[in-house]
């Protein structure tokens, strides 16, 4: 793994024109793409949204929705396709359900059930063809219009303690152009993901993205730095895509539009990379969705005394039972 440039020295601090200027705030505007068919778990996605699957006791989606609000970010696009319907239904009122909760004097659950859809104000629009993650995103321009604008991906749930994206849109506010989100990952898990070359700034968590390689071959990657799945995006962003071919697996890749924002200073550049070393839990398959349920429920204060006894215990019986490897 390779560790983190440290400060350039003054004579080579990467620098762009308003780096020192102070901007207004102008992202107000949250897409989140929810489109994909989520193969990886089926049949349980047969007929219900990947993003509709539970995470404790909160679908995933809704996380992700949390974590745009508690950035100010209250206007909610949402890039669906087919079968999505229960994402639309989970975000609006359920009068019925709340009647019944309220006859009951069940003001706790009442207050669950209201939240989803007091979170922010939510769009939808369909993709239609899934031509990838870049085209999803060229989906939202005439709701986006000229303003830059954040995009959040289901995969990834960023802990609230960790605010990422408010750290995103101050580095965009700053600097202008397009921000990602970066981790250092293992070397050997780096083709898994997009990866960025990087030059360092005289801030520690900044970095000024150079290039982009969408899920580069073993050996090839030009850092270990890997993409995951928080963007703010200028909207200049939106002509590149429309003359982005496609790309690897045969889809518009948002990381190669990204890769032609990097080569520019002005119109749409610079892109910048803040690093994150926060909580992260990876919901994109089933190994990772598991572990990402067991580390939420245990630090609920509701559930995370009881359940950590019973982890506790069921990890002891397990080892106890679990043979020796032969030769120890």
């Amino acid at each position: 793994m390779t560790r983190r440039p440290g400060p350039l020295n003054p004579q080579k601090e990467i620098r762009t024109a308003m780096s020192d200027t102070p901007r207004p705030r102008t992202v107000t505007k949250a897409v989140i793409p929810a489109a994909g068919l989520g193969t990886r778990f089926l049949p349980a996605t047969k007929a219900t949204p990947k993003e509709m699957l539970p995470v404790v006791d909160k679908p995933a989606i809704q996380y992700v929705v949390e974590e745009a609000r508690a950035a100010n970010l209250s206007d909610v696009l949402m890039i669906t396709g087919r079968n999505k319907r229960a994402l639309e239904d989970h975000f609006d009122r359920n009068y019925e359900l709340e009647e019944a909760l309220i006859r009951k004097g069940d003001d706790s659950r009442l207050a669950r059930v209201r939240e989803s859809s007091e979170l922010a104000t939510l769009h939808y629009v369909r993709q239609g063809d899934p031509k990838g993650l870049g085209h999803a995103v060229l989906c939202a321009e005439p709701h986006v219009g000229d303003q830059p604008f954040a995009v959040l991906l289901g995969d990834d749930l960023i802990d609230p303690r960790d605010p990422l994206l408010s750290r995103m849109i101050e580095v965009q506010e700053r600097f202008g152009g397009s921000v990602v989100a970066l981790m250092e990952v293992d070397a050997a898990q780096i083709h898994l993901y997009g990866c960025a070359a990087v030059q360092a700034t005289a801030d520690e968590d900044i970095v000024r993205v150079t290039d982009l390689v969408e899920k580069p071959d073993q050996g090839e990657a030009p850092s270990t730095y890997a993409i995951i799945g928080r963007y703010v995006l200028d909207p200049a962003i939106f002509d590149v895509l429309r003359k982005t071919p496609p790309g690897r697996g045969g889809e518009i890749q948002l990381t190669d539009a990204l890769r032609e924002m990097a080569a520019r200073v002005n119109d749409g550049g610079p892109v910048h990379g803040v690093v994150f070393d926060g909580r992260r839990y990876d919901t994109g398959d089933r190994g990772d969705y598991l572990r990402a349920i067991v580390r939420l429920a245990c630090e609920r204060e509701d559930l995370g005394p009881d359940f950590r006894d019973w982890l506790r215990d069921f990890t002891a019986n397990e080892l106890a039972e679990t043979p020796a490897p032969e030769g120890d």
